[in-house]
């Protein structure tokens, strides 16, 4: 197995100029037209490795991609996004660069590493001619910095035929997998009041920002960090002029949670919100988007068959969570084995410090291809 570390670390100057070449090609969810050119590059890398290939079109994100190495049901299906959160224009500010060990560039780290990684291990299985022990499918879709609205299905029609899913996003810094993940939800609550002038007739105006300041208080004051449970008001808007009394406004709310009994205290906690005002009138809107990935079974279990073949190579790997959310928990929420985290090291995911660690794209290519081949 030591074998793989070797060959992929002599290859690491093919898989770095890939990743420079991915991360300058700026591909934000928002914008189709970007997004669609990184899937067309990677799925003429992937049909060159010897998959089939199939893009599927969308009509306002980006089009999905999946490769296939071989038929059938019962193989393994990886996951990896080739959105990210960053504009067009970004690289202008912060362009690809190499320092030490570190190479950095907008979505290197989320997730352009991970994509990177999964075709150079597909195109060395290739070279080498090592079969893979079952088939394998991969989902390259263009919205899950977004929330995967429109390959959710697609992703969990997958997941339905896969022995294992192998989610390729980012490890967590010190390398750890990630065996939990917090369930995501947005609401939005809006307060309704009366318009009235400020001056002439304050007195009879119901104020609708006033209203929703006391439920800012109660909305913020359910975060429990015991529970591992946030609450964030992340946007606020209301009002038209000063001189008039609000009738409408409005708050936007992140919720983060660990547990499926959590998420339902919570929603049912927000979805009671009442009135403080005589005569203001509220409206919640909103949902869970991905349940929480509970650490369990479905993936202490691969991640324990994970960590025993990496031994084997040298390599130890630990277990982590998060409290962001990926397509790992649509995954797991079905029932399917997954393993999640298999990514690149670095950090800074979201900022204008994202990084990664370059030895390990050698170190997880290898891990990645023993674990296609032995599983």
């Amino acid at each position: 197995m030591s074998d793989w570390l070797d060959f992929f670390a002599r290859r690491m100057d093919v898989a770095l100029n890939l990743l420079r070449e991915l991360v300058e090609m700026e591909s934000p969810s928002t914008d189709k037209a970007a997004v669609d050119r990184v899937v067309r590059y990677v799925a003429e890398r992937a049909r060159a490795a010897g998959a089939e290939v199939a893009v599927i079109p969308q009509e306002r994100w980006g089009d999905h991609l999946l490769a296939r190495w071989g038929q059938g049901e019962g193989g393994f299906l990886l996951l990896c996004h080739l959105d990210t959160v960053w504009p067009v224009g970004t690289l202008t500010e912060r362009p690809w660069r190499v320092e030490g060990e570190r190479a950095f560039g907008p979505g290197i780290y989320d997730d352009k590493a991970s994509a990177a990684i999964i075709l150079t291990v597909l195109e060395g299985l290739q070279a080498m001619g090592f079969p893979p022990r079952y088939p394998i499918t991969v989902l390259f879709n263009s919205d899950e910095e977004v929330g995967s609205p429109s390959s959710r299905p697609l992703i969990e029609a997958e997941a339905a035929r896969a022995r294992v899913v192998f989610c390729m996003e980012p490890a967590r810094p010190d390398g750890a997998l990630k065996v939990w993940r917090k369930g995501t939800g947005q609401y939005t609550v809006t307060a309704l009041g009366r318009a009235a002038h400020a001056g002439a007739d304050h007195e009879k105006g119901i104020n609708a920002i006033e209203e929703l300041a006391y439920q800012v208080l109660r909305l913020q004051r359910m975060t429990d960090y015991g529970a591992g449970t946030t609450i964030n008001v992340g946007r606020i808007e209301g009002g038209t002029r000063t001189n008039v009394v609000p009738e409408r406004a409005q708050v936007r709310v992140d919720v983060r949670v660990k547990t499926i009994a959590e998420w339902e205290r919570i929603s049912a906690a927000i979805e009671a919100l009442t009135p403080v005002l005589p005569g203001a009138r509220l409206v919640v809107e909103g949902r869970i988007n991905r349940p929480p990935m509970e650490a369990s079974p479905l993936t202490l279990e691969p991640f324990r068959r994970a960590q025993k073949i990496a031994a084997r190579m040298g390599l130890a790997l630990t277990a982590d969570g998060t409290g962001g959310a990926s397509d790992a928990n649509f995954t797991a929420a079905m029932g399917v084995p997954t393993l999640d985290g298999l990514g690149a090291r670095g950090d800074g995911a979201h900022s204008g410090d994202e990084y990664i660690f370059i030895p390990s794209l050698a170190e997880r290519a290898a891990l990645l291809a023993t674990l296609l081949i032995e599983w």
